[in-house]
């Protein structure tokens, strides 16, 4: 083994000493070269050769560009010295000369200034190496300061490295620069790199385990985060990094602690450089404010201030609406009763808000304005809740109808008092001296039901003598001036636009009218009372209205308790009128889906308004208001308007039955000229009937009465003016015609007065019809007209009623179309021209 090493030792002594000219260190280790084999020497040597070559070679490829440049440079570089030398040795020479030439002279001065260019251009090569050698160094740098992660460092090195380059001086095209600036470049990429690693150890999130770490340092050093505005700034970043800063915020902790399916909440806890949610909390407002407080606060003593400031653009705008609308909205109470509750989250709202400025955060305007606005928040939440509960009361129908009653008082004689027992008009009076049961159905002008314009039809108020009165006759003047001018909210609904269609009136003057205007009696005062059915909204409707009343009033009163939303009495006081106001626009399509829906909706309207009228009686009476609120209820308005529409209503339902019972007799068509005139009488008949028993149970006695009677009244009117239309009437129509007005009259058993008492029917009782229906006598006198001969007719006229019901012109044509025209027929038309208005004891 040793033999075989010392010819190696041999050859690695000669190849060390070829290469790096050392020698061993111990000489006498090796043996005397005549001793030992010189082939594996010679190996070694020619070994080391082939890679010196191979090693020249790859360098000599590599480089072979730059090298061949700066050959040829050099070579042309030596040439020009050899050049100049010769120039300058010519220089010499000639100037030696005593005689000069003045070509000699130029040719030298040529030669000086290219002595001087050429030596211009050796310093400013130099110059640019030196300048190349700097940024290279600088390069070196910045790779040395990234890999000890001194990210601050390696910028401002970097930068100083890009201000080197661009001083060199030389085209952007020259391959030195290109490599430099590739190499600034990568150097860039890498610095970006450590920089991102070390921001991501700064600043740790962990979403599943809900966990925030925001450290200034690292303990090995390095950047800080107080360092990294350096690094964002120059890689124009702050916006991203602070909006992705905010999502993870977010997704770790902002969000988990607002999600509201999570029972129980948990909490946010903060320990050193860490926040988690850990824990469970109350859930309310105020814990979830304190948690964001905790977190919000943490964030700004951590992030310095530049940062900060870009942060609040991405957070403010998604986090206050959300804690708005999430949190706090729901969080206002619609009722008085919860307003403590209330005020104590406002006052840790005030304490959020606060800490949020004195840690430098900006742009929660938003939630700012509704602290500080948050009275009139409660204020229209009240609002919204009274008109979704008016809302859903009506979605969910009309229930089940209620009986109530209405009880009047007023003054009438005795004489009228008798009209109306006998009558059965009149409602259940109950006074010490007259002593008799009156019927239910009481109806006068202060208690009419229709519209103004309606009043007209009812031929019974007239009878009784109620439009002497002259307080009637104002009070009704009043109701139809409030529904043109003062039915604000109406107008407002786009109603008012539909005008009722008043009945004709009866030309003659009304017998019984002239009969009761006698001289005064007597007053006594009578008490009226009717039963009639309304739907389960008046209740609620009520119930709603004073208890936001009875809330507005408590605002009213001395005293802390309610000190936050105390500015808001004027806006629950006028609450009222949203909500009927609400209710009139809405109700009229919820209570049509219902059969007899519209006089349902004229009862409640009524009812309403008769309670309200009650209430605000009783308010203004009451000791235990103060006197701003006893001032501040004023229902009066809304009372007339809800008495206008509740006639809008019963105008519209009767306008909508009289165009059916009009189609069911044939509309334009005249009855007698049908091929059936006894079944479109039927069909007429039939629907009354239905309309009859279908508002049985609806409507008071007295409505009921004017109601039908209306439809009664528009049935005969039609026959007689159908009748009066006929150009000739025979015989044979005659007595057709009057079969059907025969038959028209059943219609009598609907208004007699034990119907409308409610009691046994007796003997001779007389029905009442005429009251309701103006047309009624004219029509049953049309029958005995058309089945009478001239002289019967003539008694008609002159010794009857007649004439009260039909005028001159009228009579005359029906005997012209009736009769032939002779001399008995003239001297009937003239003794009935020359016989007006006979005085008939009536």
């Amino acid at each position: 083994m040793a033999a075989a090493a010392e010819p190696r030792q041999l050859g690695d002594a000669i190849v060390a000493f070829s290469l790096e000219r050392v020698f061993p260190e111990d000489d006498s280790s090796l043996l005397p070269v005549s001793d030992i084999d010189l082939e594996p020497a010679i190996r070694a040597l020619t070994g080391a050769k082939a890679d010196l070559e191979t090693e020249i070679h790859t360098i000599n490829e590599e480089t072979r560009d730059d090298v061949s440049s700066w050959v040829q440079n050099a070579k042309t570089l030596q040439e020009d010295i050899i050049r100049s030398k010769t120039i300058a040795n010519e220089i010499i020479r000639q100037s030696e000369a005593p005689d000069v030439s003045g070509e000699a002279i130029e040719d030298a001065e040529e030669k000086a200034q290219f002595l001087n260019r050429e030596l211009q251009y050796s310093r400013q090569l130099h110059e640019v190496l030196n300048n190349i050698k700097t940024a290279n160094q600088l390069l070196g740098q910045v790779d040395t300061a990234r890999s000890e992660r001194r990210v601050v460092d390696s910028l401002h090195l970097l930068e100083q490295s890009w201000t080197a380059i661009d001083r060199i001086g030389v085209s952007k095209s020259c391959r030195i620069l290109r490599c430099l600036d590739h190499r600034a470049f990568e150097l860039k990429s890498s610095v970006h790199e450590a920089f991102n690693n070390v921001w991501k150890e700064l600043i740790q999130f962990n979403v599943e385990e809900r966990k925030v770490s925001i450290r200034e340092s690292l303990p090995e050093g390095g950047m800080t985060l107080s360092d990294a505005v350096i690094g964002l700034k120059a890689y124009k970043e702050t916006d991203e990094r602070m909006e992705q800063l905010w999502r993870n915020l977010d997704g770790s902790l902002i969000s988990p602690r607002m999600d509201k399916t999570k029972q129980p909440a948990p909490s946010v806890a903060a320990e050193g450089d860490e926040l988690s949610l850990t824990g469970s909390s109350d859930g309310s407002v105020a814990a979830l404010l304190s948690d964001l407080e905790l977190v919000l606060v943490f964030v700004a003593k951590k992030v310095p201030m530049e940062l900060l400031d870009s942060l609040v653009n991405f957070m403010m705008p998604d986090l206050t609406p959300r804690l708005i609308q999430q949190w706090l909205n729901p969080a206002v109470p619609s009722s008085l009763s919860e307003i403590p509750t209330f005020q104590s989250i406002i006052q840790v709202a005030q304490t959020f808000c606060t800490a949020l400025e004195t840690n430098g955060y900006t742009g929660f305007d938003e939630l700012k304005e509704w602290v500080s606005k948050s009275h009139m928040t409660w204020l229209g939440r009240c609002r919204e809740s009274a008109l979704d509960k008016i809302r859903t009361n009506l979605a969910n129908g009309i229930g089940k109808p209620k009986q109530v009653e209405k009880i009047e008082k007023h003054m009438v004689t005795v004489a009228e008092g008798k009209e109306l027992a006998t009558t059965g008009a009149g409602a259940a009076a109950d006074t010490n001296d007259w002593g008799a049961a009156w019927d239910d159905a009481w109806n006068d002008q202060t208690q009419e039901p229709e519209p103004p314009t309606q009043a007209k039809e009812d031929d019974g108020a007239d009878a009784w003598g109620w439009e002497d009165d002259d307080d009637s006759k104002q009070a009704a003047g009043e109701a139809k001036e409030s529904e043109v001018e003062d039915d604000a909210g109406a107008d407002a609904w786009g109603w008012g636009d539909e005008e009722t269609s008043a009945e004709p009136e009866v030309s003659k003057p009304s017998p019984k009218k002239q009969k009761m205007e006698s001289s005064p009696e007597k007053t006594r005062e009578l008490v009226l009372k009717e039963t009639y059915y309304i739907s389960c909204m008046p209740e609620p409707v009520l119930g709603l209205i004073m208890a936001v009343l009875e809330d507005g009033a408590a605002l009213t009163a001395d005293g802390e308790k309610y000190q936050l939303v105390a500015s808001t009495a004027p806006g629950l006081f006028s609450l009222p009128t949203f909500a009927l106001a609400l209710f009139r626009a809405i109700s009229p399509y919820y209570y049509s889906l219902n059969v007899g829906g519209n006089m349902y909706l004229y009862n409640d309207a009524m009812y309403i308004a008769e309670q309200l009228t009650k209430f605000s009686e009783a308010w203004k009476k009451r000791e235990d208001l103060a006197p701003r609120a006893r001032n501040m209820l004023r229902l009066e308005n809304d009372i007339k308007t809800l008495q206008n529409f509740a006639n809008r209503s019963y105008a519209s339902e009767m306008s909508i039955q009289r165009t059916v019972l009009q189609d069911l007799v044939g509309s334009s068509q005249s009855i007698i000229l049908q091929d059936e005139p006894e079944a479109a009488i039927e069909s007429g008949m039939a629907r009354i009937r239905y309309m009859a028993t279908t508002w049985e149970n609806i409507l008071a006695r007295s409505v009921w009465s004017q109601a039908i009677g209306s439809l009664v009244d528009a049935l005969a009117n039609r026959i007689i003016t159908d009748v009066l239309d006929m150009p000739s009437i025979g015989q044979d129509e005659a007595y057709n015609i009057a079969n059907l007005i025969a038959t028209t009259t059943s219609l009598d058993d609907l208004f007699l007065p034990s119907k409308l008492k409610g009691t046994e029917p007796t003997r001779n009782e007389e029905a009442t019809t005429d009251q309701y229906a103006p047309n009624w006598p004219r029509l049953k006198y049309l029958g005995e007209v058309l089945q009478s001969d001239l002289n019967g007719i003539r008694a008609l006229w002159c010794e009857q009623k007649l004439s009260y019901y039909f005028t001159v012109d009228e009579i005359v044509d029906l005997i012209k179309a009736s009769f032939e025209e002779n001399p008995r027929t003239r001297q009937t038309i003239k003794e009935i021209q020359n016989t007006q208005y006979p005085a008939v004891d009536l």
